[in-house]
């Protein structure tokens, strides 16, 4: 198979490309300002809610100061934001991710300035009354708004425009959490479901620029810091295995329980105002028995990365972290699933850990790299977002010996998930509104084949002073043509090419009543339209559907009048029909 030929970019793509390389940094420094802003007012609202303080640092709610009227706070955080969704926008509701892929979706990546401006602050009243939710699913529906809107502003297409969406995701995420390579490839598996230069450059601009500002505000230390920890490969592989399975039947039961408190939620014969009001009230009686679990929690799982808690801590972590999540989130709040997901991961991660060496004593297993490793996977799982997840882990961690645990239990994980969910966490709403996610990246069986591959070498032609007579019967009623030909390809004396000659070329002759002595080179099209035979499959048909024509006259590079070949649609069918054959795919007459 030949290799394509370098593609050079015109005059106007170049313009385009560096156009669109300030835009995203623009948006990278705009997500970034407003992630750093929700952070800073959600830490606000929690320490004037619990302890009636003035401070910007994220408090320890385990030690509040509301005694039983905690029970009050989260129900009245919840009423407020079943207000804004009502009186707001309803966008605001759920966890930001499913919102911002149905704007990719069905919208040309279109999301309204109310959502931009009711996501971030409905997130501070919801964290801020004790949701126990992580900004990061809000600022990455926010970002995305805000770089919706920006694409909006300025004129752009529609995949221009979802670029954009998702470097204001991918740079509140790196803004949030500090990992830039992270929030780019989360961008690329949950929004933009591409992986190509046009969208991968403006998205490294936009996180590196939120990750800098980051650096610059915060500091440059991962949000999660950890300190050394083995992780005992090779020989703690198998236990790393039996996790991995444990841990991928959580997320699958963690996914289908929360779309059941949904659907509970939804069933109740009251308002949607109420709603989160009622969830808000199980939130506030959850957090009379750990109130450690409300709000964001990141020192707690800062805590179970380094060993700083007990197993019944540990195992009151993961049971109430995930009813108030389930009962809150359930209810249609506002909030993020990331950090309590991370969450619960990690407390089930470093419980395995202490039973296995409780059971087997002598087990070299590390509780904290079970906890890293079941912070990963439990979100990988049930998000299928895995090379974003294991990237993301190392990130926090700057430990490249976590690499190969990392990889081994997300991706068995995934696998688990894939085996019983259909959707994921983030698709199966989408689902129910009948929108279909392909969230699998591969290679279209028309890139992978050249024109030279699949093209006729020896095409049916005709000289141009062939008289109209004679060529009727060369377009499906003689026996030297075959069955499918419908268009000639017109040469002259020397066999270079003149141009194509259609059917109806020839029957719209012939109902003119034109005379019969006309010649294929004056009924013919001229310089037309042509392909070369190592350009993809792809580019041709693109070139098909843009000028509206069934075939091209396929000739040398280095001679555009020297014709070695033809493609047409039933070519096209053919390259398609041998890559579904390479890929293993059944070709069926039935649906």
């Amino acid at each position: 198979m030949a290799l394509n030929q370098p593609t050079y970019l015109s005059h106007d793509e170049r313009f385009r490309a560096v156009y669109m390389s300030a835009l995203a940094a623009i948006t990278g420094l705009i997500s970034g300002l407003v992630a750093y802003a929700l952070f800073n007012l959600i830490a606000l609202a929690l320490n004037v809610t619990y302890f009636q303080a003035v401070s910007l640092e994220l408090p320890n709610l385990a030690q509040h100061t509301l005694g039983a009227w905690i029970v009050i706070v989260p129900a009245i955080g919840g009423l407020l934001v079943g207000l804004m969704a009502r009186y707001g926008s309803p966008k605001i509701k759920g966890h930001g991710i499913p919102e911002a892929m149905e704007a990719v979706l069905t919208s040309d990546s279109r999301i309204s300035a109310r959502v931009a401006i009711w996501k971030p602050i409905s997130t501070v009243v919801a964290i801020g009354s004790g949701g126990p939710f992580g900004a990061e699913g809000p600022i990455i529906q926010t970002g995305g708004a805000l770089g919706s809107l920006l694409g909006q502003k300025v004129s752009m297409t529609a995949s221009e425009r979802k670029v954009l969406l998702a470097c204001g995701a991918a740079g509140g995420m790196a803004a949030i959490f500090g990992t830039p390579l992270a929030g780019v490839i989360l961008a690329i598996e949950l929004l933009l479901f591409e992986f190509r230069a046009r969208s991968f450059i403006p998205l490294v601009i936009a996180t590196a620029v939120a990750t800098t500002l980051r650096h610059a505000l915060i500091g440059d230390g991962p949000l999660f810091a950890m300190d050394a920890v083995s992780f005992g490969l090779p020989w703690n592989a198998p236990a790393y295995i039996v996790f991995a399975v444990l841990i991928g039947f959580v997320a699958v039961g963690f996914s289908k329980l929360l779309f059941l408190v949904e659907d509970g939620f939804d069933a109740l014969p009251i308002g949607e105002v109420w709603r989160p009001a009622l969830g808000g009230l199980g939130l506030g009686l959850i957090g009379l028995i750990a109130p450690q679990v409300l709000g964001v929690g990141y020192d707690l799982i800062t805590g179970i990365l380094n060993n700083h808690f007990a197993v019944t801590a540990l195992l009151s972590i993961a049971v109430f972290k995930t009813a108030a999540l389930l009962v809150s989130l359930g209810s249609g709040t506002s909030g993020g699933l990331l950090a309590p997901m991370f969450m619960t991961g990690a407390a089930l991660g470093a419980l395995f850990a202490v039973c296995m060496n409780a059971l087997l004593p002598g087990a070299p297993l590390e509780p904290a790299a079970f906890a890293l490793v079941g912070m990963a996977a439990l979100f990988a799982a049930a998000s299928r977002a895995t090379f974003a997840l294991i990237v993301f882990a190392f990130e926090i961690t700057r430990n490249y010996d976590a690499i190969l645990p990392l990889m081994l239990v997300c991706v068995i994980a995934t696998g688990v998930g894939i085996l019983f969910m259909r959707t994921t966490i983030m698709t199966e709403k989408l689902a129910r509104r009948g929108l279909r996610v392909h969230q699998d990246f591969e290679v279209d069986p028309l890139e992978r084949a050249d024109i030279g591959s699949v093209m006729e070498t020896q095409p049916l032609r005709i000289r141009e002073d062939a008289r109209l007579d004679s060529i009727a019967p060369l377009l499906g009623m003689s026996k030297q043509a075959s069955a499918h030909c419908d268009a000639l390809v017109v040469v002259d004396a020397d066999e270079a090419l003149v141009g194509i000659l259609t059917r109806s070329d020839v029957l719209r002759a012939q109902t003119e009543h034109i005379d019969n002595s006309l010649t294929a080179g004056v009924l013919c099209t001229r310089n037309p339209v042509v392909a070369f035979p190592d350009e993809t499959v792809r580019e041709a048909v693109h070139r098909l559907l843009y000028h509206d024509i069934g075939r091209l006259p396929v000739v040398a590079r280095h001679d555009k009048t020297r014709l070695v070949g033809y493609i047409d649609r039933a070519a096209v069918i053919a390259a398609h029909r041998r890559g579904m054959r390479e890929d293993g795919i059944q070709l069926s007459a039935n649906p």
